[in-house]
């Protein structure tokens, strides 16, 4: 199996992820009902966001924390939400690709989501 090695990788792995994820019973909702996506928007920022985050690119120039705090008002998150998240992620990685980036992107993932967890699930913030 290769690494993740271009764009191309990423984008290949988010459709692959968001595939599971729209679907998935824990989480999906937050796509589809939520703030529901056009995959055709989304795909190619959140690979702009993992394109930065992996290969040190500037693609990505949004706030990804206030984009999900925005959401935790919405609809909050709880930790089940997050460990899903993760769950998925690490699936559809490892179902794609292996070696030191598909590592780093698990791991980033991991702590970006941990973060985000503590920050949201246990900070307070309601619902308006």
């Amino acid at each position: 199996m290769k690494d993740l090695e271009t764009r191309t990788d990423i984008e290949t792995l988010m459709v692959n992820f968001y595939g599971k994820a729209l679907l998935d019973d824990v989480v999906g909702f937050f796509f589809t009902d939520v703030i529901p996506l056009d995959m055709d928007i989304h795909i190619p920022r959140i690979t702009d966001f993992w394109e930065t985050v992996i290969f040190e690119k500037s693609s990505y120039q949004g706030n990804v924390f206030g984009v999900h705090e925005h959401i935790h008002t919405l609809s909050i998150f709880k930790d089940e939400h997050f460990f899903r998240w993760i769950k998925l992620f690490r699936e559809s990685v490892d179902a794609l690709y292996a070696g030191s980036n598909a590592e780093k992107i698990k791991q980033r993932a991991e702590s970006i989501a941990t973060v985000m967890r503590i920050k949201l699930v246990h900070s307070g913030i309601e619902l308006k």
